[in-house]
């Protein structure tokens, strides 16, 4: 098998396992979402830091590189909880609206941020984002706020990684490394003080049942496993191949929301989406020529 064919088909089944986590985090819903949260948070750390020794890798992270981590850290956080809540609460469009959003935001932070000169049809692509976070605001009567917060936290999370070289999984590893504080003592507030999350509901469901436990234990490679997969295409593809491929991800998002937990989907969602996508394949196409030359 050629070495672009396993690197497509690697990042193809880590935006499988993306896009349907959507049914996982669905299953545990009764778990609060900070508490499903601190436990993807522990879990991970765990799951990828025994990867990293059994690869006999170097754990360690430069001095310079640990704020950067922390800082990074702090988005990937919101941008997951955003999405378990966005589950929860019967959002998932809006989530796989988010993921759709991201490769313009990020196209835009790199004109904002690093000084990157777009071209008329990078530009097009955006303004046709906007459009169409302003038509379903519109039309719908409420503000995407999840899909945009996802969009903005996952270009922030990129933008601030970028510098980094020291690689996804170890990267990932300090990330939850640093958030590990949190998380240990949300669930022992959780378990032991009462603490309530963001929705109003009781915690304190791990070791209370054991399929649940097992569930929020798997969270961790439920995360982790993409990533190495990411990891492993990214050495063998083009970015502008990865890129196009992770587009995966948000329609089976759409796709799951629409056709199995059944979300209302009315006529203004197909004209923001067709905007969307119009600004997607633009930007593919401009990005793919892009990289030929």
């Amino acid at each position: 098998m050629k070495r672009e064919t396993i690197g497509v088909l690697a990042m193809l089944l880590a935006c499988v396992i993306w896009g349907f986590s959507a049914f996982y985090y669905n299953y545990i819903s009764q778990v609060p979402p900070l508490e499903v949260l601190s436990h993807r948070t522990i879990w991970t750390a765990v799951f990828i830091g025994f990867i990293l020794v059994f690869r006999g890798g170097v754990i360690i992270i430069p001095r310079g590189a640990f704020l950067r981590v922390c800082f990074a850290a702090i988005f990937i956080s919101i941008n997951w909880f955003f999405f378990i809540y966005a589950v929860q609460v019967g959002k998932v469009t809006q989530s796989s609206l988010g993921y759709y959003i991201f490769p313009l935001v990020a196209v835009a932070f790199g004109a904002i941020f690093l000084g990157e000169r777009l071209s008329f049809s990078q530009w097009f692509a955006i303004s046709l984002a906007v459009i169409a976070v302003v038509l379903l605001s519109l039309g719908v009567g409420e503000f995407p706020y999840i899909s945009i917060i996802l969009a903005l936290t996952f270009g922030l999370y990129g933008l601030i990684k970028k510098p980094l070289t020291i690689g996804p999984l170890r990267s990932v590893f300090w990330e939850v490394v640093c958030l590990l504080p949190v998380a240990i003592t949300w669930l022992i507030g959780v378990h032991f003080l009462g603490w309530q999350g963001i929705l109003g509901r009781d915690g304190g469901f791990f070791a209370s049942n054991i399929n649940v436990s097992l569930a929020l234990i798997f969270t961790g490679a439920l995360t982790g496993l993409p990533l190495i997969l990411m990891a492993f295409a990214m050495e063998r593809l083009r970015l502008a191949t990865i890129g196009l491929v992770q587009y995966v991800n948000p329609t089976l998002q759409f796709l799951i929301a629409t056709l199995i937990f059944m979300e209302p989907v009315e006529k203004i969602h197909f004209i923001a989406f067709g905007l969307i996508w119009s600004g997607l394949a633009i930007y593919s196409y401009y990005a793919m020529r892009y990289e030929r030359a």
